[in-house]
């Protein structure tokens, strides 16, 4: 990309103001927090509900960027930097876009469905890559601001673009037809994801369509809904003649008809009919929704008028996609960011963001790359902005595996290349891995799941799967509830609500969350340790702390006079001046806090004291989650507004004021004052049924089979004899048990795991490290994976089953199971 900057100001129909209109452009931004703005990016500043991009601003220009669309000038800059100045930059940044796309003319695949988007796009350009030089998608994005972003990435040297387009509700669609403008469109599985959106399936799938309003050909699943909903849509929008490809297993007027479909082994054969001849194709996969994936792509090839040699062979070689970047605990105190699929230049870019989102305090970073393929540029423009991005980045040290990027090492420093992953894997104890982040990222072709392997910290098989990208869903969800100013302390206590209190503190950290809240102060030196910069609040600090609070600039909770006197004592020895602290408030609770009747004691003390500054004063609801008792909570907040303000008043301060917990975010919205803290409901924990659907899950516990059995009818299983089996009975052990935090109550048939998408029931007793289900039904074997907890059954189904809160599942999760991030 290079744009004259001057000939956006008519694209995005802006007002200019600015120093100079000639400058060229090559990369746009919507993340501050990027490495790779420049003097010649352009910074669109998205505005939201609660996050405004301006604000940002005038640290970018110290960056050196230069040239920004707004909505409106910061005070003070407006000579500063080159400024296009629009009324929504969300907008303008889709009408870019679509100016953009317009400069290209080939071949443009939109999909768009409910499931299936991202594997069919991937699929297709696996299969489509011998012929085509493709611009796609990274990962999923798919969104107002991912289509737009995606587009953008195109240059002189694709012919081919596939795109996917995903939506949540009505009045989405247009924009991103705008944008990707279809030459072909591919209509995936349609099922219940966002339905909350839509009225209802029908308004769904109308929507959905509306991405190929000017489409060519439309590639689908015949089924009564759609038919006629396409009806309609052809009725509509006759701009051009349309064809409509379709296929299916029990209709036999569609172009491609599945005749016959049987499982063998881990694949699965069909027999079709097309064009009057019948086929048979072998697919990879032997699930329903690979297989209709698979189908989704077999249509894009008849389309392209692929041969059946050609087919055959192609799809046979289709391999399960890997959506997500894995942080794992590495050998020698390093991490591992796991992108080991997939290697083309778009997708380096986010994950290097990521890599800088993730790296540990302390630690170099280091980038083990493939080749790179269809990057639409030659060899050596390519390795020259990949040297750049690398520099752009910072990275320590650069491992190239691949014959081309090791021809190209004199444009890299401080790098290693090796031709090929096993000459790698021979000198990889002589590279001494010590204290790094490391970013392994290759093409499928370089087998680089072995050098994960291998640089892995190895642990027992039992992992739970942190979803980063669920967390910021979350936050982002009650964000949106807040008013403008209204600051959200996030609780990471008890280890993250056992998710892992340092990655999610630092995914936090990258959304400018303005508190952090722990427990006790070790939790918060953890953290101090890891390289977190926010402030951190002890809730629960211990007098014998203070030292060590003060020590790391954590901010501890005040609740008693003694506790207070103690803490000034601290202070005045170590000579401190405006130390912030938090006053706690009891106002119904009864657990700590300043009651009314010791206010006084409270106010003379800190009157007049320059040791402390009182940074906040906070009380705690106790039933925010129960209608039952909101009468309760409305006495809470009125006790709290006004001993409160006796507070601010009596001592003449301006402190931020905060009661509301999570529940409370969302029940009573009039009483957030300066702050809210959000605690369970980050983590996808919600009481309200209601809410909770809104909510992403974000913790999935996973383990393997380790053995399967046939006992004959009689025999038991487990401690006890407490399972007898009725007839012959199939059971799988699985090596998990109470010492990594599953309930001994969730035993003897109370509860379930999920094997290949079916409950199996838990027989016997759990065991300390091990646990056994009943498999007779699932047709399973040992290595296979196991969901003990995640989308089913969730925290709340357990708890409920048990008796007890999602919280004491969640944090009895034993710290000896190993955490997995991705995003």
């Amino acid at each position: 990309m290079s744009l004259n900057l001057k000939s956006l100001i008519s694209v995005l129909n802006a007002d200019w103001a600015g120093t100079d209109k000639d400058v060229f452009i090559d990369h746009i931004s919507i993340d501050s927090r990027s490495l790779q703005n420049g003097s010649q990016t352009l910074f669109f500043a998205l505005a939201g509900v609660n996050n405004d991009a301006h604000s940002f601003i005038p640290d970018l220009i110290k960056n050196g960027v230069q040239n920004f669309v707004v909505q409106y000038i910061p005070e003070n800059y407006a000579d500063k930097a080159n400024f296009l100045v629009v009324e929504n930059t969300l907008q303008a940044l889709q009408e870019f876009a679509a100016y953009y796309r317009n400069l290209f003319h080939f071949p443009i695949i939109g999909l768009t469905g409910s499931n299936g988007k991202t594997i069919v796009k991937e699929w297709l350009n696996f299969l489509l890559s011998p012929d085509f030089n493709i611009i796609r998608s990274p990962k999923s994005y798919n969104s107002q601001v991912g289509v737009p972003l995606s587009v953008i990435a195109i240059n002189e040297k694709h012919n081919l673009g596939i795109f996917e387009a995903g939506i949540s509700t009505v009045n989405e669609m247009g924009k991103l037809e705008k944008i990707i403008r279809p030459t072909i469109g591919v209509l995936t599985n349609i099922g219940s994801a966002h339905d909350e959106g839509f009225k209802n399936l029908v308004q769904k799938i109308d929507e959905k369509l509306l991405l190929f309003k000017e489409c060519p050909v439309i590639i689908y699943q015949k089924n009564e809904i759609v038919d006629s909903c396409l009806s309609q849509f052809a009725a509509e929008y006759m701009m051009h003649p349309r064809k409509l490809f379709s296929w299916s297993f029990t209709d036999q007027s569609a172009a491609v008809f599945i005749s016959k479909k049987e499982t063998k082994n881990e694949d699965t054969v069909i027999q079709y009919r097309y064009k009057n001849e019948n086929f048979t194709l072998e697919i990879p996969f032997s699930d329903s929704a690979s297989v209709e994936n698979a189908i989704s792509c077999l249509l894009v090839l008849l389309y392209f008028n692929y041969d059946q040699n050609a087919i055959q062979s192609r799809i046979k070689m289709l391999y399960p996609v890997r959506m997500r970047l894995e942080v794992k605990n590495g050998i020698n105190n390093c991490s591992i960011i796991d992108d080991s699929y997939s290697s083309d230049f778009q997708s380096l870019k986010i994950a290097l963001d990521f890599l800088e989102s993730q790296k540990k305090k302390g630690a170099s970073k280091t980038v083990i790359l493939s080749d790179i393929f269809q990057s639409g540029f030659t060899n050596e423009e390519l390795y020259s902005k990949v040297a750049q991005l690398i520099s752009d980045n910072k990275i320590n040290r650069v491992i190239g595996i691949g014959p081309t990027i090791s021809s190209f090492k004199n444009q890299f420093e401080n790098s290693t290349m090796f031709p090929n992953t096993a000459d790698f894997i021979a000198a990889i104890e002589h590279l001494n891995f010590n204290n790094e982040t490391i970013l392994v990222k290759g093409a499928r072709s370089f087998q680089f799941e072995e050098i994960v392997s291998l640089l892995e910290e190895k642990t027992h098989e039992t992992v739970l799967e942190i979803n980063l990208d669920a967390i910021s869903q979350n936050y982002n969800y009650f964000k949106a509830k807040l008013a403008t100013n209204v600051k959200m302390m996030a609780m990471v206590k008890a280890f993250g609500y056992g998710n892992g209190g340092l990655e999610i503190a630092k995914l936090l950290e990258h959304h400018k969350v303005d508190y952090l809240g722990v427990a006790f102060a070790d939790e918060g030196i953890l953290l101090k340790n890891g390289g977190i910069k926010l402030p951190i609040m002890v809730l629960n600090p211990e007098s014998t702390s203070f030292p060590s609070i003060i020590q790391y600039q954590l901010e501890p909770e005040i609740y008693s006079i003694k506790g207070l006197n103690a803490f000034l004592k601290i202070a005045r020895e170590k000579n401190l001046k405006d130390f912030p602290i938090h006053i706690k408030i009891d106002t119904g609770m009864h657990r700590l806090g300043f009651e009314e009747n010791t206010l006084e004691d409270l106010i003379q003390t800190l009157k007049g004291n320059s040791t402390v500054r009182v940074q906040s004063v906070l009380s705690h609801l106790a039933t925010s989650d129960d209608p039952k008792h909101y009468d309760f909570v409305n006495k809470q907040i009125a006790l709290f507004e006004k001993l409160s303000s006796r507070l601010i008043s009596e001592l003449n301060i301006n402190p931020i004021r905060h009661i509301l917990n999570t529940s409370g975010i969302s029940n009573f919205p009039n009483a957030q004052y300066n702050m809210v803290r959000l605690g369970i409901g980050l983590y996808g924990v919600s009481n309200d049924p209601a809410e909770q659907k809104y909510l992403e899950n974000v913790g999935t516990l996973k383990s393997i089979i380790s053995q399967v059995r046939t006992i004959p009818a009689g025999d038991s299983v487990g401690y006890g004899r407490r399972f007898m089996a009725e007839k012959e009975t199939k059971i799988a052990t699985i090596p998990i048990g109470y010492a990594d935090g599953i309930a001994r109550l969730w035993g003897n048939e109370v509860g379930f795991v999920v094997i290949k998408n079916q409950k199996a029931k838990i027989v016997g007793s759990v065991c300390m490290d091990m646990l056994m289900v009943n498999v007779t039904e699932i047709d399973c074997k040992e290595g296979d994976s196991v969901v003990i907890f995640g989308e089913s059954p969730t925290v709340i189904e357990m708890a409920e089953a048990l008796k007890t809160i999602p919280y004491e599942i969640m944090t009895s999760i034993s710290q000896r199971v190993k955490r997995v991030f991705f995003r």
